[in-house]
């Protein structure tokens, strides 16, 4: 049996990515909850990233938080990053994260055509936005295009958004440009069928992501850490690739990089499959590749029963288990890892995991553990 400790250690090295200093390499990555009621995170919110920043999370990433904009959410309950109640509420959540020494980020995000008509949304009589007014999953266009002002609307709106992370204390936001929302929209061929600046080749369809993350790098000045998290995959349509060759993804890449991105947030379904045929590198791997940028990978980390074999004697890692990410951590592969549901089930998973506390994990992975704490 291998030394289980000493190569978990890997997780827990101390990194410094420009003025982003983390204790450890772990993400507690994006996810949606739904308990802000009227947009405003409480006492509750902050207590659950209190809980995830004193069990050895790196870094958090909040749950998406919504631009000023009627129509930015989809569903009710969500977060709002707008307004003195909500912004009073997230230094709230800064100030009881950095209490404990985390540090936390907020996801800045809007949803675009994934807000459905007939859904329960706030601001019900707002219609959905997007490049082509198309929807995500069925293809029809149900709305009229973005108008040149709507764009540049929420460009500044995105702006404004960064501007007040800083000022409230965050340290760095992250741009959701990822899973078939709106800046993801204008990436995809299928949501964006513009024939402006705004349309185009895949390079060309960058140019409202370019311009949203030049706004919140003027807002933020040249040192505050600025996030990108894009996909491949989108909803519903988990097979879709932007590029399908590495010299296309470079491509892509490249404009949002010159334009102020510091980290890039590769989100795959399953962090061990490679990317492109031929090379073992995943999605986060052939990102730092192209771009030179640091990178945070993620996709089911820790949550396949088969990830307890690797403190088991007796049991080879398999692709779903922690060895191979920790090996593809050490070569430097990627910098971050994000942990997604397990975290959000279990606050303690980061201590859980150092202190190889395994009966626990174990327990955690019958069913034991299922609190939304």
């Amino acid at each position: 049996m291998k030394d289980t400790n000493s190569k978990l250690e890997v997780l827990f090295q101390p990194i410094t990515l420009g003025k982003l200093a983390l204790a450890n390499r772990i993400v507690m990555a994006p996810m949606t909850r739904g308990f802000s009621p009227n947009g405003i995170p409480g006492e509750n919110v902050a207590g659950y990233y209190r809980r995830r920043a004193e069990n050895q999370v790196g870094l958090i990433i909040t749950e998406g938080t919504l631009i000023h904009h009627p129509a930015a959410a989809e569903g009710l309950g969500r977060p709002v990053f707008y307004g003195e109640d909500a912004l009073n509420g997230w230094a709230n959540v800064v100030r009881e994260v950095h209490q404990v020494g985390g540090k936390i980020i907020p996801q800045l995000w809007h949803v675009g055509m994934a807000r459905q008509i007939e859904g329960q949304n706030p601001n019900p009589e707002a219609l959905p936005i997007g490049p082509s007014g198309i929807d995500v999953m069925s293809g029809r266009e149900v709305t009229k295009p973005m108008s040149h002002e709507e764009i540049d609307y929420i460009v500044k709106a995105f702006g404004e958004a960064a501007a007040e992370a800083k000022r409230i204390g965050f340290d760095g936001i992250e741009i959701h440009g990822a899973h078939g929302y709106l800046i993801d929209q204008f990436f995809w061929d299928q949501t964006n069928k513009r024939t402006d600046e705004y349309g185009g080749d895949l390079v060309s369809r960058t140019r409202f992501a370019v311009e949203v993350i030049k706004a919140c790098r003027k807002a933020v000045g040249p040192d505050f850490p600025i996030v990108f998290r894009f996909s491949q995959w989108k909803m519903g349509h988990y097979q879709e690739k932007l590029a399908k060759t590495p010299e296309e993804l470079a491509a892509f890449l490249a404009p949002l990089s010159a334009a102020g991105v510091d980290i890039f947030h590769a989100s795959t379904r399953r962090y061990w499959e490679e990317e492109f045929t031929g090379s073992p590198l995943n999605l986060a791997g052939w990102t730092k590749k192209l771009t030179g940028k640091p990178v945070i990978t993620v996709g089911s980390v820790g949550l396949d029963t088969n990830f307890t074999d690797f403190f088991t004697e007796g049991k080879g890692a398999k692709h779903t288990s922690v060895e191979p990410l920790l090996d593809r951590l050490t070569e430097k592969e990627f910098d971050l890892v994000a942990v997604g549901r397990a975290l959000l089930a279990d606050p303690a998973w980061a201590t859980k995991i150092r202190e190889n506390r395994i009966d626990e994990l174990i327990a955690f992975e019958r069913g034991a553990e299922k609190t939304l704490s």
